[in-house]
């Protein structure tokens, strides 16, 4: 990791930049993958299972036996894990329920709005360097609650055809029961077009690799919403000197394991502590099973030091993090000048491993600099918003003018027609 002190703000675009890759460069690939899938159904998934996993599949229908096989592989130590997660992310989840609105905004004119589920949901849970059963509880337990009718999971087979148990114990405590046996882009295919086994779906949640992520960004410009633009998976830990280096090396590792292309950062107001977590890094990086991808991912980290908290702070919301842990002093002071995160942890003891798993809020978040304009998934990625209007002759006598001039400015005559034929029934 680099150390960069009190960098100018000029230079703080090259600082923040993540490694990155063009997936529009991917769209004809995927675009045929798509196409494919939607001439030749779940021969063409089985084809690119055979091709992309090294699975031979008969079937891409995860069966009830499978499941139960499942549940008998995975310990009781990892189900009641599971379990805790799943209760503290359900009452978060459960508490983010939209209260319908409805108010009268002028006499006679009435307005109201409700959320209602989106019917048909498809999550995606990576397979590749790590099974991600963790990602089952925080897109379904949601989509249950928000009472999505039909939720479909796509997960990649191993070589030998079978899904990894853990994922399928955390798919039936989350009540999914239609499990398919497909991963990339064509997973992502089958569940924008639908085939002879996998339902069609509204919408898409789910991270992946780039061709996950090509193929979402693909179907969402055909009808099929997508949770959000995902990229590789980073940290920022902002911190001065009453941070504990261990904790903040450990953080910083935590996110570099994720994937070769992760990024992890280092904000900070005191140069020892830069010092002291290097060293730390270092360290603690020879204990890790996933050291050579941690180590690669270090070469996107960064640290950068600031005189001033003032400087540290814009900077991170230039950054933008998707995961921001505050180590500082008035931590809480500091969290409430932050404008760009996608989820913020706060003080030494708020690791980002409690929101990946079991403090209860949602580990689906915008990366890349998206947290800008996104926000992480909630309740509400999983419902549509619909208002209802209704107007009494008093109402129309009160915006009736208002709507006809409106409308004649505009020269759209049938508008104006259509209010003016009611107003002129009153007279």
């Amino acid at each position: 990791m680099e150390v960069y002190k009190n960098p100018l703000p000029e230079d703080w675009q090259r600082l923040i930049s993540r490694p990155s890759f063009d997936v529009t460069e991917l769209f004809d690939t995927v675009r045929n993958i798509i196409e494919d899938v939607r001439q030749n159904g779940d021969a063409a998934l089985i084809k690119y299972e055979r091709l992309f996993d090294k699975a031979d599949l008969s079937g891409l229908s995860v069966s009830e036996t499978e499941v139960a096989a499942a549940e008998q592989a995975v310990s009781s130590a990892l189900k009641a894990a599971m379990q805790q997660a799943a209760e503290n992310i359900r009452t978060f989840h459960a508490a983010q329920r939209f209260q319908p609105v409805e108010v009268e905004t002028c006499p006679g004119v009435w307005c109201r709005q409700t959320a209602v589920p989106i019917e048909r949901v498809g999550l995606y849970i990576p397979g590749g360097t790590a099974p991600l059963f963790s990602t089952v509880l925080m897109l379904a337990i949601p989509a249950q609650i928000a009472g999505c009718s039909e939720v479909v999971l796509c997960t990649p087979p191993r070589k030998d055809g079978t899904i990894h148990p853990a994922v399928l114990s955390a798919a039936r405590l989350c009540g999914v029961s239609r499990v398919f046996k497909v991963g990339g882009a064509q997973a992502i295919a089958a569940m924008a077009v639908g085939t002879e086994s996998i339902p069609k779906v509204d919408k898409i949640f789910g991270p992946g690799n780039q061709y996950v992520t090509a193929a979402k960004q693909w179907t969402s410009l055909s009808g099929v919403a997508i949770d959000m633009p995902a990229g590789p998976s980073e940290v920022e830990v902002l911190a001065d000197a009453t941070c504990e280096p261990s904790f903040v090396a450990a953080d910083l590792l935590s996110q570099a394991e994720h994937g070769r292309d992760s990024q992890a950062v280092l904000v900070t107001t005191s140069e020892d502590v830069a010092r002291r977590v290097l060293a730390e890094t270092s360290r603690q990086l020879e204990a890790l099973s996933r050291k050579e991808i941690a180590e690669m991912s270090l070469k996107n980290s960064r640290i950068v030091v600031f005189d001033k908290m003032e400087d540290a702070i814009a900077f991170t919301n230039s950054y933008a993090p998707e995961h921001l842990i505050i180590a500082t002093e008035n931590y809480r002071a500091v969290a409430e000048k932050i404008t760009h995160a996608g989820s913020v942890f706060l003080g030494n003891y708020s690791c980002e491993s409690a929101g990946d798993y079991a403090s209860g809020t949602n580990h689906t978040l915008p990366t890349s600099g998206y947290a800008r304009s996104y926000s992480g998934l909630s309740l509400d990625s999983f419902v549509r918003k619909m208002t209802f209007q209704e107007l009494t002759p008093v109402g129309i006598r009160n915006i009736g003018p208002a709507v006809e001039t409106m409308a004649a400015a505009e020269q759209l005559d049938g508008h104006k027609a259509a209010m003016s034929i009611r107003l002129n029934s009153l007279k």
